[in-house]
């Protein structure tokens, strides 16, 4: 954490000293100082912060580390709010135009006193810094992969201890593993086990290698642990020390001085006629793996590479070949996880009666993570993880994202669920990681959640969740005055515009992010103006009814979300926030008042907010809005309603300039408008993923058929005629995974050909009036996994050639006529028809019965 707060606070510095000398004035030598000091610290930062739950006083060492970088963002933050508030033209700029202003003086001598009190800590801690590089010189710390996590090697060395008698739930993956590994394939097979932290893949390998049939088919056995500090020379080195101490002789004197090439072929030969097993345990990265795997010979003896990882990437990358072969980790079962936890506890004697209530309350947290229940029931120490450090070139957005995904593909976050186009819809943590991340952000002041009843406000927290709170909030804020950020969640009782008021005007002038979703709110607190440094403001849900002209304050906000709330027109002073990638307004009605939409009317000028990745959901209430949208070319995102037919020639247009776009939602102002998306050059919307057109078709935009990343597809109103031939083009459109119809096509017979549709996997058919049969041909749509049919009450039967979607797994017929309802309850399973759905898992019938929504499987 301590490193991360440094390498923000050294690029504030840099951004900082890069200006003119006339803005810091004397202070600029104080600050160059501040930031070559930490400069200097922040290599050691990441080794010391591994090892300090080891050294109460190198634990000190950061804290203060820690503690002095908080408090010169807190120092630069003040600075910029004294200084730069009101004014337009950049920070420098603010800042330069009012530096000799008399009235500033007093507040410029306050905060050069507090620079040199920082300056005058940071020497003292620099010297200690100096004390802890003599003592944990580079021998000690980094040197070796054998010295890095401490903390992760002793409760894995704990694991790998444990008898195979006390062992469960590994029977049947043991007994798995071993035939992949003694099968009679001559080439060089790689067997990767690959799961999140704390599963057992360490110890389930072990008790492969080490079994007496394994052991008795290798001449040479070798086992390297690599983690994250992969050093190439030390990891080969090991493995030769290895490899001759097992046939009882000294290690050739020439290895120590061999460099990278010579020790590569050194392995080599010395393996070449060996059949080998050699263990690979906890693989971070693909350049470990591709470093390590060019040293290993194949001479068709059937050798073998056992890998562990908890990296996704690295376990598909180390198998590529057809005979190699992943085991994916699975949790224990409840009935094995408490097995082992009486076993780890209590020494198999069983738990005590008086313990057993809580002691399983404890086992759930760990949802079957055999490591977890071993260190829950045991001594645990916890693997410290670091972050991925910021990258020159990319937007936020995309920065953002990776981070989740480099998350997710270490198993660190857990994907609950995606859309059918492979985008994530919810993620979770398990709750061992979310305690230990609570537990640490708690210890170093970083975060703090409130829940349940509280009667006094954390001490100089920088960042504040409160969700589900009980009882009146206490009193007095001035705790508040570090806080960084505010999230909040199920609070709708207290969180009013009173309660807000007294909380911002009291606390925290420093805020970036105000999460208000949902909450009691009739109007926005005139103290949230004054949070000059703001970047996130989320009043989505609340009852705000009109946004003020004092939104033009926020002069650093990045992120407006007015979703579901009844904001219908922006103020001209919203041009001002030049820094906003995303503004969000409008509400989206659902198929009980048949999908509307409702947007927000923009001023003149909206085009001059040229840093917006997302707009939604934007009024076209004239060409001029539409024209200005075409200069806003860092789009992803663009949700635009009330386009007349008139428009759309011109909203193409402005289609050619956002070749960034990665998410696209039209809809026409009335039912019975016809879109006229039409143009003679097609735009390059190569990235584009989603795309809604609302509104009359006469027929789909040629463009539309070029989309080659197109996942996701929704026509609505559309009216499609028969004799277009509308649907069949659509089954072209290579990567199309989710079709939505709704609305869109005016035939009686609907056919799904043979060839189309090759990736779908989601199809929705929602009142299609005039339909009365739908077909399927084989080979079509053979990816086919949900098929939902709604509203559509002329359909006389069940769609014909179901039983040609051989991976459809949920078909749901809801609000369809009372005939077609009443065949499909009754059908006989000697039927025909029940035989085509016979192969479905889940067959659902929804319908109304006195006035009330019923729903029912077959």
């Amino acid at each position: 954490m301590a490193e991360s707060v440094v390498g923000f606070l050294i690029n504030q510095l840099s951004a900082l000293l890069s200006q003119e000398t006339k803005l810091l004035g004397g202070l600029r030598p104080d600050v160059q100082f501040i930031k070559d000091e930490l400069g200097s610290m922040k290599a050691f930062l990441r080794q010391a912060e591994a090892k300090e739950d080891n050294d109460s006083q190198l634990q000190e060492w950061v804290k203060q580390v820690r503690e002095v970088a908080y408090d010169t963002v807190d120092v630069l933050d003040d600075f910029a709010f004294r200084f730069a508030r009101g004014h337009a033209d950049g920070f420098i700029g603010r800042v330069g135009k009012i530096y000799n202003s008399i009235m500033n003086l007093k507040a410029r001598h306050q905060i050069s006193l507090e620079i040199k009190d920082i300056k005058a800590r940071v020497v003292e801690i620099s010297a200690r810094h100096q004390r802890y590089q003599s003592l944990y010189g580079t021998q000690e710390i980094g040197s070796s992969s054998s010295n890095v996590a401490n903390a992760d090697y002793d409760i894995r060395d704990q694991a790998l201890l444990i008898e195979e008698a006390k062992l469960v739930g590994i029977d049947q993956p043991k007994k798995e593993l071993i035939s992949e590994v003694l099968d009679d394939n001559s080439h060089l097979k790689v067997v990767s086990v690959v799961g999140m932290g704390g599963l057992g893949k360490t110890t389930l390998v072990k008790k492969v290698y080490d079994d007496a049939v394994v052991k008795k088919q290798f001449q040479s056995h070798a086992w390297i642990t690599l983690s994250q500090n992969f050093q190439f020379n030390v990891i080969i080195k090991d493995l030769i020390q290895q490899l001759y101490e097992e046939i009882r002789q000294p290690v050739p004197p020439q290895v120590e001085s061999m460099n990278r090439v010579r020790l590569s072929q050194f392995v080599r030969d010395f393996l070449k006629e060996r059949r080998y097993i050699l263990v690979l345990d906890d693989v971070w990265s693909l350049d470990a793996w591709e470093a390590i795997k060019y040293v290993l010979p194949d001479y068709n003896i059937a050798s073998r590479v056992v890998l562990t990882t908890r990296i996704t990437d690295v376990a598909s990358a180390s198998c590529l070949a057809s005979h190699d072969f992943i085991h994916k980790m699975s949790p224990l079962s409840y009935e094995d996880s408490w097995t082992l936890f009486c076993n780890r506890t209590f020494q198999s004697n069983g738990c005590p009666s008086n313990l057993e209530k809580v002691c399983r309350k404890i086992l759930k947290k760990c949802e079957g993570l055999p490591l977890g229940i071993v260190v829950m029931g045991g001594d645990g120490k916890w693997i410290a993880l670091g972050f991925v450090e910021e990258e020159e070139g990319m937007i936020a957005t995309d920065i953002a994202m990776r981070y989740l995904k480099e998350l997710i593909n270490r198993s660190l976050i857990q994907v609950k669920d995606t859309w059918y186009d492979g985008q994530l819809e919810e993620c979770g943590l398990h709750d061992i990681l979310r305690e230990i991340i609570v537990s640490k952000s708690k210890e170093q002041s970083f975060t703090a959640i409130i829940t349940g009843y509280c009667t006094r406000w954390p001490d100089k927290v920088r960042h504040l969740a409160i969700h589900n709170f009980t009882g009146n909030p206490p009193q007095g804020f001035s705790s508040l005055k570090c806080l960084r950020s505010v999230e909040t969640f199920g609070n709708k009782d207290f969180l009013t515009t009173s309660f807000l008021s007294k909380f911002l005007c009291g606390g925290p002038k420093f805020l970036k992010v105000l999460n208000l979703a949902s909450a009691e709110l009739d109007s926005i607190p005139k103290a949230v103006f004054k949070l000059f440094h703001l970047e996130y403001l989320d009043l989505s849900g609340t009852r705000v009814k009109i946004i003020p002209k004092s939104i033009g304050q926020l002069q650093n906000l990045e992120s407006f979300n007015l979703a579901e709330t009844t904001i219908t027109e922006l103020p001209v002073e919203i041009l001002k926030l030049r820094k906003l990638r995303s503004l969000v307004v409008g509400r989206m009605g659902d198929y009980s008042n048949n999908f509307s939409v409702w947007g927000f009317k923009s001023p003149d000028g909206i085009g001059k907010l040229t840093s917006l990745e997302a707009l939604r959901i934007i009024e076209a209430n004239s060409g001029k809005i539409v024209r200005e949208i075409g200069k806003l070319i860092r789009l992803r995102e663009l949700s635009i309603t009330k386009l007349r037919r008139e428009d759309g020639k011109e909203l193409v247009s402005s289609l050619l300039r956002l070749t960034n776009l990665r998410e696209l939602y039209i809809y026409s102002i009335k039912e019975e408008e016809t879109l006229d998306l039409q143009h003679s050059v097609s735009p390059r919307l190569g990235f584009l993923t989603r795309l809604s057109l609302t509104g009359r078709l006469e027929r789909v935009p040629e463009w539309v058929m070029s989309l080659q990343s197109l996942g996701t597809l929704a026509l609505l109103n559309s009216e499609l005629t028969e004799d277009e031939n509308a649907i069949d083009c659509l089954g072209h459109l290579p990567n199309l995974v989710d079709l939505a119809l709704s609305g869109a096509y005016e035939g009686e017979t609907l056919c799904f050909k043979a060839g189309g549709f090759p990736k779908l996997k989601e199809l929705g058919i929602v009142q299609l009036k005039r339909l009365k049969w739908v077909s399927v041909e084989e080979e079509s749509m053979p990816n086919l996994q949900q098929f939902v049919i709604v509203g559509c009450k002329l359909m006389e039967g069940l769609p014909l050639g179901l039983q040609n979607l051989t991976e459809l797994k949920v078909l749901a017929l809801a609000d369809m006529s009372d005939e077609l309802i009443h065949e499909i309850q009754n059908l006989d399973k000697q039927s025909e028809d029940y035989q085509t759905i016979s192969h479905i898992s889940q067959v659902c019938i929804g319908h109304w019965i006195n006035g009330e929504w019923k729903e029912e499987f077959l």
